[in-house]
């Protein structure tokens, strides 16, 4: 809604800083959009990304350690199997020579299945578990997104790139969950296994456990290294992917306008660039994570060949039977296995640490004053609205609107004209409550609006903006909109008073027609159906933000009559570049510089000469 040549240079230095525009590229560039390029370097701290996700998760932590516990103790228990093998082992080999025990053998096979079925059963509770608690995380996770954006303030989204916004909801959050579902169980496991195993080898014969374990050392240590590096590109590569999200979402949204004004070939560039910078990243992260866990398996081996090598001298010297080295292979296995799954783990984790991260800072950003302490409020209107010794500027060492002052009795259709940048938008915006005021006071019917809830001030207005808005919904849904027991009479008076009325009917389900990407509506007739929305909602003030400026003049003839019956009887505020569809007007206030140059009626204003003459007169002329 804000004039574009009213928002400040602030706006677009803090849209640049999110997205992290390196300092040797252009600050400005021909066609759609910002400019974007390198993002800028965020913490890599992994522990405190963690910290904040178990504590965002603390509803949940009952569940997530009964899972966990069935996780160990489904380990423990597997971890006894291996003993229970070397028996068997032992027992073959004492038989070779004279007869197997093969009781003792099916006693002991017995007990192993009951074991492995046990743990089977853990495990199984576990994966339950995470797979309930992990997708309520991420809709909890989604759900206070959505709470937090409807507290945020406009100026945010004003130096944010949608697509970035987007990308917090959709790809971290969904990185998060996986990581929920799958990664924090397996890496609980393999931390359980690794230190049992590593036990379990000690107790059975030393020699061999210390041979296994420096062998798979050093693993630890090129891991914590690795690990060390790779989370910075694993935070680039989040936020690469939210800027080049935010790109492709507003080159789609403005495509026409990309194709008119030849700007492909200049956006597949910044594409390329965006996503240079993201494989870079996503290399650079996929590449040192990767090393991981082949060297996991290098090291695993390692410690294969070197158990094999000292048992066969222990068993030389009759220090162990050939079961135990059985059962050490086995426990290798079962030792180095862990790391390989950590390695995994820590990649991703990493990767969720960098989007947790992205979706607190999203969910810590500043918001709205806190309105739940206000108790008053307006239900009945009269509609006197006044502006007492207004300043403000969307960064406070700019000043846009200086001193503006001005007295508007209940009923009045009040006109808002001046050249572009002169701050029509942002007073319509001030008096909504959009942006606070610097100093001076708003008043309705007497009651600052700063004592009133922003609700209840959006309660009072019903809008018309220049730029249309209709989502993915049937024609009646997009007319009621928030509005309870609207009749179908009301529906088909409010259309017909704009006349969209016929064209309604003309669409296969009429009123029940589904807009969509398949239903083809013209910029006026958007334009109409918001406009009828407007008359539907019937609030007592009125806000018309170049209401006509995308209808035909029949069309515009049509809705202007219309728009005459909507403001008889409530304040309007009509902003208009077309002076002759504000002659009618109760009030016409001329800005220019954020100062109230000039106010009266259209004939007055005339009559004085001065800016609005010379600006009418200029529009006559053109239009001759």
């Amino acid at each position: 809604m804000t004039d574009n040549n009213s928002r400040p240079q602030y706006i677009k230095k803090e849209r640049e800083a999110l997205i992290g525009v390196n300092a040797k590229q252009p600050q400005a560039r021909k066609g759609m959009g910002g400019p974007r390029g390198v993002v800028t370097e965020k913490s890599d701290n992994f522990g405190a990304a963690w910290k904040q996700m178990l504590s965002y998760a603390k509803p949940q932590l009952p569940a997530i350690i009964i899972a966990m516990t069935c996780a160990v103790v489904g380990t423990i228990i597997a971890l006894i199997g291996p003993k229970q093998i070397q028996k068997i082992t032992d027992l073959i080999t004492q038989g070779i020579a004279g007869t197997i025990d093969l009781d003792a053998v099916t006693a002991t096979c017995t007990f192993l299945f009951i074991l492995y079925g046990i743990s089977w059963l853990m495990n199984f509770v576990q994966h339950f578990i995470m797979a309930t608690v992990a997708p309520t995380i991420s809709r909890r996770m989604r759900t206070d997104i959505t709470d937090k954006t409807n507290r945020m303030p406009l100026k945010y989204f004003d130096a944010t790139p949608f697509g970035d916004i987007l990308s917090r909801i959709t790809n971290d959050i969904d990185t998060i969950e996986r990581t929920m579902n799958l990664s924090i169980a397996q890496f609980i496991t393999s931390i359980a296994l690794f230190v049992g195993s590593a036990l379990m080898m000690f107790l059975t014969n030393w020699i061999l456990a210390v041979t296994a374990i420096v062998a798979s050392v050093l693993g630890f240590v090129f891991m914590s290294v690795i690990m060390k590096h790779s989370q910075l590109h694993f935070n680039r590569q989040q936020r690469h992917l939210g800027a080049i999200n935010g790109h492709v979402e507003e080159i789609y949204s403005g495509h026409n306008i990309v194709k008119a004004y030849n700007y492909e070939k200049d956006s597949k560039e910044e594409f390329s660039r965006i996503n240079r910078h993201l494989r870079d990243s996503a290399f650079k992260s996929t590449t040192l994570s990767g090393v991981m866990q082949p060297l996991m398996t290098f090291i695993g081996n390692l410690g294969f060949v070197a158990v094999f090598l000292v048992g066969a001298l222990l068993v030389k010297n009759n220090a162990i039977t050939y079961g135990v080295i059985i059962e050490f292979t086995i426990y290798v296995r079962l030792f180095t296995q862990p790391l390989q799954q950590l390695a995994q783990s820590f990649s991703s984790m990493q990767s969720t640490a960098a989007a947790a991260e992205r979706v607190f800072e999203y969910l810590g950003e500043e918001e709205l004053s806190d309105e739940s302490a206000k108790t008053r409020s307006l239900d009945t209107v009269k509609g006197d609205v006044r502006f007492e010794h207004v300043h403000f500027g969307y960064n406070p060492d700019r000043i846009i609107i200086n001193d503006f002052s001005v007295d508007i009795k209940a009923g009045q259709k009040v006109a808002i004209v001046g050249p572009t940048g002169a701050g029509k938008t942002t007073i319509v915006n001030l008096l909504m409550r959009f942006y606070e005021l610097n100093s001076g006071r708003i008043y309705i019917d007497g009651v600052p609006i700063d004592e009133l809830t922003r609700e209840n001030i959006h309660d009072l207005f019903c809008m018309v903006l220049q730029d249309t808005w209709l989502f993915e919904g049937t024609v009646r849904e997009n007319l009621v909109y928030s509005k309870e027991n609207v009749t179908d009479e009301q529906l088909e008076r409010a259309c017909k008073a704009v006349g969209i009325h016929h064209f309604i009917h003309t669409l296969p389900h009429g009123y029940d027609t589904v807009l969509d990407d398949k239903a083809s509506l013209s910029a006026g007739q958007k334009q109409q159906l918001t406009i009828a929305r407007a008359m539907i909602e019937n609030a007592p003030l009125l806000i018309l933000d170049e209401a006509t400026s995308s209808v035909d003049t029949r069309t515009e003839r049509i809705i202007q009559k219309a728009m005459d019956g909507l403001t008889e009887g409530r304040t309007s505020f009509v902003i208009a570049h077309r002076l002759s569809t504000i002659k009618n007007s109760d009030l016409i206030l001329v800005l220019k510089d954020g100062d109230i140059i000039g106010s009266g009626t259209h004939d007055e204003l005339l009559a004085q000469g001065g800016f609005y003459a010379d600006l009418y007169n200029s529009q006559f002329e053109q239009n001759a």
